[in-house]
């Protein structure tokens, strides 16, 4: 029977080194530490970047639809954009508003819209940013609009200062007219209609009253925002029924410089003094005597009779005619009838 041959396993010269006790790896606390597998990394990457693109997104459409408020150079902010509305600014209100910036800083942002060269024009927030600039402060909080047209930028400023700040019905004229006059609405009819679509209809007529004013007198008034609602709307009535006399009260205004809105207040009344007329004259005393034919009203007296003539003339008999001052009276209550 042959013999058979006796096989050996073949040597690897780069198989790893037989597993030693040395070779296990000792840990401090006996437990391995986690080890994170590369579909970790990517899922945790993609969290973060899409976390990132949301914040992103969230600032941009804040920022577009004005919701973000941003610190802006107060010298890149140009508060001719608008004509407007606010005229004068009462010393004790900005005062207040001084000393409330200086303690506190400023608590609401400004309303602007970009305009080119990286500047900015001012639609709502004209008082603080005078103070502002009184105080030399260099940056302004401001929200940064987009209105589709210079008209949504006129109705923003009305509407901001219609909630914050009590206008005269002289200044809410006043824009109406400036807007018109920019060619941002047709008629006053249609800009008095938009900008102040908010208000009551009699509001609204006593505002389109004023437009009158603004039109006939605004480059000669010197206190125009003095002027009263009473006042007002007597004076746009006396300029609708005389169109010399918006030409007759400038000419005084300006011959007199008046210094002060009571001055100019006395100007203006003077024109609106209702002319004297002469008394009217007096129906024709009744006939008295004479034959009676009905009887007359009691107020007259009991036994009184009268009658009509056909030239309208009242004929009365009866007692107490011969007493002269019952006769006076009697001819002052049948004149007054």
């Amino acid at each position: 029977m042959a013999k058979r041959k006796r096989l050996t396993p073949a040597v690897i010269t780069d198989a790893p080194a037989l597993e030693t006790k040395s070779a296990i790896p000792r840990y401090p606390l006996g437990v391995a530490p986690k080890t994170r597998a590369p579909i970790a990394d990517v899922a945790q990457d993609a969290s973060a970047s899409a976390a990132l693109t949301e914040i992103a997104q969230t600032l941009t459409d804040a920022r577009n639809e004005g919701r973000l408020i941003q610190r802006i150079p107060l010298e890149l902010v140009s508060d001719e954009y608008l004509v407007r509305d606010r005229i004068d600014v009462d010393d004790d209100e900005m005062i207040t508003l001084l000393d409330s910036l200086r303690d506190r800083g400023q608590q609401t942002a400004i309303e602007v819209t970009a305009i080119d060269h990286g500047r900015y024009g001012l639609i709502s927030g004209w008082r603080r940013m005078q103070a502002l600039r009184h105080l030399e402060v260099p940056d302004v909080l401001a929200i940064v609009r987009t209105p589709a047209d210079s008209a949504e930028s006129y109705l923003a400023m009305v509407e901001e200062n219609e909630i914050r700040v009590g206008l005269t019905y002289y200044e809410r004229a006043r824009i109406v007219a400036k807007a018109v006059d920019q060619g941002i609405y047709r008629t006053d009819r249609v800009g008095l209609v938009t900008l102040f679509h908010a208000a009551s209809r009699p509001k609204r007529s006593k505002i389109g009253s004023f437009v009158g004013i603004v039109r006939a007198l605004d480059d000669h008034l010197r206190f125009p925002t003095a002027i009263t609602e009473r006042s007002g709307l007597a004076l746009a009535a006396a300029l609708e029924a005389d169109v010399t006399l918006a030409d007759k009260i400038a000419s005084e205004i300006n011959a007199n410089s008046p210094k002060t809105a009571d001055a100019e207040a006395a100007i203006i009344a003077a024109f609106l003094q209702p002319a004297t007329t002469p008394p009217a004259a007096k129906a024709p005393a009744p006939a008295l005597g004479g034959d009676s034919l009905t009887e007359a009203p009691r107020e007259l007296g009991q036994g009184l009779r009268y009658k009509r003539t056909a030239k309208g003339e009242i004929v009365l008999s009866g007692p107490r005619l011969d007493d002269a001052d019952f006769r006076q009276k009697l001819q002052d209550f049948l004149t007054a009838l």
